[in-house]
């Protein structure tokens, strides 16, 4: 795992100005700092490494390939290198010298050099981000991994193209322009996040998952309102997709797995397969523990395969209502793990906010943000690697939302549209608390966070929604139905939610398909990877191993999900391992009461940032719109605590950035 960065430019080049770029991402590479520059060629290539496999010298980046074709900056891991190296060896391009060490990139780019980049990509199990210069054809490739559990930005400084893990590196650039994209900030205010390609800054974007960048000499910068994506061919640069998540789907719709007791068998075999190769590594390892079913499964298969006590951590909260640390421990104690614990304070916690903004680099405002960095500064004490559970859900049908959306939909769409208005209307009206209740006593236990108040939304969405791709998408924006609080907005935005999962596709495996391919790279694991690396901490998630993705789509959705329930043959398997008892509650999420805070500790913090004055002399909100929604949320009518987090962080991140400019000024 590293930090990446780099600038094509037909200008003078030299180190420094590459080191200007990867200097401010040490966090992400502690151990080593590389620069490789062709001032000819016009190409510079920085890396900060985090050392985890061959931590020698034979592992520093930027690395060379043997036939001197190739310079490589990588971030990432390659799980099945030892395999990949057997391959490589097998068709004769192992190095003439003899192999350097033993490190993943040092297979990845003789590979590169004795497949070429797209069959050695086919040939890849891994996350990664990387960038790849062919010296021969005066090119560069920009990689990011299937699900995008590796972050990687581009776009123009000037006339410079410009790279990076972060949107650091690439402020580090003396000629990158700080200017706000107002569809991006619109998008942000709708979701909580912004989804890629966009990011905040005009002219910079995220390369998206399972894509390849490919920029020749010659190249020029877009125009200010292109949006370089999947299929984009301009003068000297294409974006082409090497792997697709919807592919996937139809192959197995087209080729299931009829069995449930073989389904159970092979999904075992395949996520053991992930998770022994994610633990292998030359520094030490452990794993997340919440004690729910994602990181419990996960935790199960690494303690039966591993001779030695499994080190998990998990962190508690003093509001018992948000602490699931006692759970996770009775998960520990079935297991026999070496657990660790640690109960955190309101104000530890609170204590977080301040640095968010520069953790996560451009806006971001889902609030697990804090307990996911509080639970990875907890692990890096002792390990350099955790495994996680992130993306269980969306390759196994956990959310709620994926059967609850779907048949209030297949309900609903049978009464007349006038009725199904009045409908509508009239329970959007019933309070948030009261929804609340009701779950309650239905599921017999807690409900998920922001339950009541996501229940009403969708019902006052109903009235109006003439479809479920209509349902779904309003569901996840924060501000529908209202008018943007963006200032300027666009009534037209990019990036429409994507449910389209091919022919045939039931409407909970379309939910999880537009959940996998823009909330999971855009949202979770944006927030993992920047909590994590900010204490240069490595994470792995078995879940996203491409093959248990593949098989997961074989799986009809009987499998996996029955009647309310989501993740039944991920629940099948861990009891297997542990009795359901320890494992029967309600899905809580890795939640903290935000929506409290800032009612009551927070709430100076909160009232200073959403200042009418500030607001008007930044220019990006509406004062009147935003006050709205305060006024209602400090008196309790709704709980509007997701659509003003996103302010508050869009308001501190600005703030910080201010800062920042002003002290590199």
């Amino acid at each position: 795992m590293c930090g990446i960065a780099g600038l094509v430019t037909r200008g003078r080049l030299d180190e420094h100005s590459v080191r200007r770029m990867v200097g401010p991402i040490a966090h992400r590479g502690p151990d080593d700092e590389g620069v490789w520059v062709d001032a000819s060629a016009g190409i510079g290539l920085g890396n900060r490494r985090l050392a985890i496999i061959d931590l020698s010298p034979a592992g520093h980046q930027p690395m060379h390939s043997s036939n001197g074709r190739f310079v490589l900056t990588f971030n990432g891991e390659i799980y099945n290198h030892p395999e990949l190296r057997a391959a490589v060896e097998g068709r004769g391009g192992a190095p003439q010298a003899g192999w350097r060490g033993h490190s993943d990139t040092e297979t990845l780019i003789e590979a590169i050099a004795t497949f070429g980049l797209d069959e050695t990509l086919e040939k890849c199990v891994g996350m990664y981000a990387f960038a790849l210069w062919d010296r021969r054809e005066r090119s560069l490739a920009l990689v990011r991994d299937r699900f995008g559990e590796k972050p990687l930005y581009f776009g123009w400084a000037g006339e410079d193209f410009v790279f990076g893990s972060e949107l650091k590196a690439l402020r580090g650039h003396p000629r990158f322009d700080p200017a706000i994209d107002r569809r991006s900030l619109a998008l942000f205010a709708a979701r909580t996040y912004v989804p890629a390609p966009l990011s905040i800054y005009r002219g910079i974007f995220k390369l998206e998952p399972g894509c390849i960048l490919r920029l020749d000499q010659g190249a020029r910068s877009p125009s200010a309102d292109e949006i370089p994506s999947e299929g984009y061919d301009a003068v000297g640069v294409s974006i082409q997709r090497y792997w697709s998540y919807r592919d996937v789907l139809q192959r197995g719709l087209g080729d299931p797995i009829e069995n449930e007791h073989e389904g159970l068998d092979e999904l075992e075999r395949v996520l053991a397969r992930a998770v022994e190769s994610q633990s292998i590594t030359d520094v030490p390892v452990g794993a997340f523990l919440s004690g729910g079913i994602d990181s419990s499964t996960i935790v199960a298969l690494y303690q039966k395969y591993s001779p030695q006590p499994v080190r998990t951590f998990t962190i508690g909260f003093e509001e018992r209502a948000y602490n699931e640390a006692d759970h996770a421990a009775a998960v520990a104690r079935h297991f026999r793990t070496e657990h660790h614990e640690r109960i955190v304070t309101p104000k530890e916690t609170r204590d977080v906010i301040p640095g968010l903004p520069q953790i996560y680099d451009e806006p971001f405002a889902d609030s697990s943000q804090i307990p996911t960095y509080l639970v990875s500064a907890f692990a890096r004490e002792q390990v350099k690697v955790a495994l996680s559970g992130d993306g269980g859900d969306e390759m196994f049908g956990g959310y709620n939302r994926y059967f609850g959306t779907a048949r209030l939909w297949s309900s609903l769409k049978r009464l007349p549209a006038p009725m199904r208005a009045v409908a509508g209307r009239s329970l959007g009206r019933v309070a948030p608390e009261t929804w609340d209740r009701l779950g309650k006593l239905v599921s017999r236990g807690e409900v998920p966070q922001y339950f009541g108040a996501k229940v009403r939304r969708s019902l006052r969405t109903v009235a109006g929604a003439a479809s479920l791709d209509e349902l779904v998408s309003s569901f996840l924006d924060e501000w529908r139905g209202q008018q943007s609080p963006v200032v300027g907005a666009p009534d037209a935005l990019p990036c429409a939610f994507d449910l389209d999962a091919g022919k045939g596709a039931p409407d909970a495996l379309r939910m999880m398909y537009c959940d996998a391919v823009s909330y999971l790279p855009d949202d979770i694991l944006c927030k993992v990877d920047r909590a994590s690396m900010s204490v240069s901490l490595e994470t792995h998630a078995p879940y996203l191993d491409h093959r248990v993705a593949e098989l997961a789509a074989r799986l009809p959705m009987a499998m996996k999900i029955k009647g309310s329930m989501g993740k039944d043959i991920i629940r099948r398997l861990l009891y297997r391992e542990a009795p359901r008892e320890l494992f029967e509650r309600p899905k809580s999420g890795f939640s903290i009461p935000v929506g409290e805070w800032i009612r009551g500790p927070l709430r100076d913090w909160a009232e200073d940032l959403l200042d009418p004055r500030a607001m008007q002399t930044g220019g990006w909100f509406d004062p009147d719109a935003v006050g709205r929604r305060w006024k209602d949320h400090l008196a309790g009518t709704a709980d509007s605590t997701p659509a003003l987090w996103a302010i508050l962080m869009f308001q501190a991140w600005q703030r910080e950035q201010k800062v920042g400019t002003a002290a590199a000024a």
